[in-house]
């Protein structure tokens, strides 16, 4: 309201704070050519230097800052049509300075010179190639013979010649199994086999080593600032070693984790299961009689572990009369393991950036893990224990009540629970 007021003002005072006429209009043709391109910037100076009459380019030259010449140009483009013009180029083709290569014709066979030596593959190009030179370095090497090039221009030449910014690609495995497609379609089959007859599956895994004490944990968390952690992760600073070993019941989406401070050894892996069923799942499941048990081919369950297979004998079977039916993946396959992706991956999302500086502290973060998909999880400390060097005889091999299967036998077995009189015996 004060505004209108002040512009219907007819005092001095008022018609002094008002802004001339011309200067408004310059102010607005300004703004509009600010949000053209140079074509339509030099087409609405023509046709406004045209509007002018005599001496109009001379006046929009000065309004706009456009050279004489430019607008003139704009006359007559729009004078003949916008003849040749086209929407998809502001500019004709072939403007500007012309390329560094046809300024220079020996440009680009120095620099494939130059790269020779240095580019990975065979003669025949039949693998990828890859400068190791930097293009400073690349560009300072064509100065010094005769060649000066840019940096600009030399990543552009590059790319002419086939070479772009790669980083490492993962395209096979250092060994492929024979009998690797068989094991997925077997471990499927059992999977579906189980659930159907609503008896437990589990997927088991020892999760990485974690140093305890006040060292860089990867991530970030949210906070005020920065949580301060020592420089270097020297073992000797550490409170101890944290041995996470988990399981996960892939049918209820329940996390049950043991951590250890020792050694991470079959024993203590089946003592991992074992502590599992007598906690959680012989109250889940109380009318089962088997367990369907994936695992990995190596580390503390191995597919080759004597002490492993004995373990499961003594601590599962024998002692709460459960038939266990274990199925390895295939070596180098441990990322298909569900506990991988279903269980592991979100404990390192929520214990990300935190220093873990007490066993205490990881296993809260470790039980305070849960997923919109209705992940739970629960953790306990298990100190001391489970030394190395455990070994088991022939003998004692040959009184495991174990039954290899027809498929992959050498990653899927069946251990049985003894009868009562021969553990009596033993």
């Amino acid at each position: 309201m004060a505004a209108s007021v002040l512009h219907q003002c007819g005092c001095a005072a008022c018609r002094l704070r008002q802004p001339h006429p011309d200067q408004l209009l310059h102010r607005q043709i300004n703004l509009l050519m600010s949000r053209l391109d140079e074509q339509q910037r030099r087409w609405f100076a023509a046709v406004e230097a045209t509007h002018q009459g005599h001496g109009g380019v001379q006046r929009l030259a000065e309004i706009t800052g456009l050279d004489r010449h430019t607008i003139a140009r704009g006359q007559r483009e729009l004078a003949s049509g916008l003849a040749g013009r086209t929407t998809e180029r502001i500019r004709r083709q072939g403007a500007g300075r012309p390329a560094r290569e046809r300024q220079d014709a020996g440009l680009t066979t120095a620099l494939a010179t130059l790269l020779e030596p240095e580019t990975a593959g065979d003669p025949m190009g039949k693998r990828a190639k890859g400068k190791r030179r930097s293009l400073r370095q690349l560009s300072e090497a064509l100065s010094a013979v005769g060649h000066p090039a840019s940096r600009p221009t030399v990543a552009r030449l590059l790319r002419k010649l086939g070479y772009s910014p790669k980083a490492n690609a993962r395209s096979g495995e250092t060994r492929s199994v024979p009998e690797r497609n068989a094991q997925f379609e077997h471990i499927a089959e059992e999977r579906r086999r189980f659930e159907a007859a609503g008896a437990p599956v589990i997927s088991v895994d020892s999760k990485k080593k974690q140093l305890i004490g006040n060292f860089k944990n990867p991530g970030r968390s949210w906070c005020q600032r920065a949580d301060p952690v020592l420089l270097h992760d020297w073992p000797q600073d550490a409170v101890g070693q944290a041995i996470p070993y988990g399981i996960h019941e892939t049918t209820r989406n329940r996390g049950f984790v043991v951590i250890g401070d020792c050694f991470d050894t079959p024993r203590f892996a089946v003592e991992a299961i074992s502590d599992w069923w007598w906690q959680d799942g012989q109250r889940a499941f109380p009318d089962a009689d088997r367990l369907l048990l994936l695992a990995d081919a190596g580390g503390s369950n191995s597919c080759r572990s004597r002490v492993w297979k004995a373990q499961i004998q003594g601590q599962l079977c024998d002692a709460f009369g459960l038939e266990v039916t274990v199925c390895h993946y295939p070596t180098g396959c441990s990322k298909w393991n569900p506990i991988e992706h279903r269980l592991f991956s979100f404990i390192s999302i929520n214990w990300a950036g935190v220093p873990l500086r007490s066993f205490e502290l990881a296993q809260s973060l470790i039980a305070g893990t849960t997923t919109v998909a209705g992940l739970t999880v629960t953790a306990h400390l298990k100190r001391g224990g489970n030394e190395q060097g455990e070994a088991v005889s022939d003998a004692d091999m040959q009184r495991l009540l174990l039954t290899k299967h027809t498929t992959c036998p050498q990653w899927n077995y069946t251990l049985s629970p003894r009868p009562q009189t021969e553990l009596v015996a033993n």
